[in-house]
């Protein structure tokens, strides 16, 4: 009886054995396919600095081994960082897009919205590199006080007027897909709105406030907020996600220089 049983049992098991042994050949050519990709987008940043190097400079690469060792951790990081995205981040986004449309309630949306801008924007890694940058800088030009209060004062403000700019464009961004507003007559006005505030702002802010326009598009705000956007285009009956999806991250990258410049209208008087 016991060998019938494993005579039955050996079947199965080399079954098993055959499935996890697929299962393994596929996740390795997935993972092979995933860091050849990641490869192809920092082939051109590889190409030029050796050009440059070999070429224009002239000099062998310092710390050769330290640099080819930093590439493969970069190779392997944004291998895992677009996975991630692709797994995790968009998914969500798009989900919580939908949930809340079928909810029916035009406040929660835009309470989500705002959140959503506000609270990426807050945890964004660029943002809170260059405020602090920005502060100390503010600190040595002694145009805040030169103490550890005033300079982590100014940085938070720095970043939570970028952080509510960001909410509040997200919001209109939302109200833009939901009424069918056109996208550029929001940009170009918005866009005019920031060529007067430069002409009144103080020239001590005017560079970081176009420069808090990029560093709040980077690596965790985007991905949420564009899956936001396709995710209510792709419910909403008439929209197009294509057409209508995106925008939002452009007046992400907007009003953050609205805002800036006014906090700086109000620091520097």
């Amino acid at each position: 009886m016991k060998t019938r049983n494993r005579q039955i049992g050996l079947p199965s098991r080399a079954l098993t054995d055959k499935k996890k042994a697929f299962a393994g050949m596929r996740l390795l050519a997935i993972s092979v396919k995933k860091l050849r990709a990641a490869f192809s987008d920092l082939l051109p940043i590889i190409l030029v600095i050796a050009f440059f190097q070999i070429v224009v400079i002239r000099q062998p690469l310092p710390q050769l081994t330290d640099v080819l060792i930093g590439s493969m951790l970069v190779l392997a990081g944004l291998t895992l960082f677009i996975q991630g995205l692709e797994m995790g981040l968009f998914p969500v986004g798009e989900a919580m897009a939908h949930a809340l449309a079928r909810k029916g309630s035009l406040f929660w949306l835009l309470i989500f919205s705002f959140a959503l801008g506000f609270s990426t924007t807050v945890a964004e890694p660029a943002l809170i590199a260059v405020a602090q940058e920005a502060a100390e800088i503010a600190s040595k030009g002694s145009l805040i006080p030169d103490s550890e209060i005033s300079i982590r004062e100014y940085a938070l403000g720095l970043r939570m007027s970028v952080a509510f700019s960001v909410g509040l464009a997200i919001v209109i961004g939302v109200l833009r897909i939901l009424r069918g507003w056109p996208v550029h007559y929001l940009i170009i006005g918005g866009y005019v709105v920031v060529m007067l505030m430069t002409a009144i702002a103080p020239e001590e802010i005017i560079g970081i406030a176009y420069d808090a326009g990029g560093v709040t598009t980077s690596t965790v705000t985007v991905p949420l907020v564009a899956a936001l956007g396709v995710g209510l285009a792709s419910i909403i009956k008439g929209r197009n996600p294509l057409q209508d999806g995106f925008g939002l991250i452009a007046f992400a990258s907007l009003l953050p220089m609205i805002f800036v410049m006014g906090y700086g209208m109000i620091v520097f008087g």
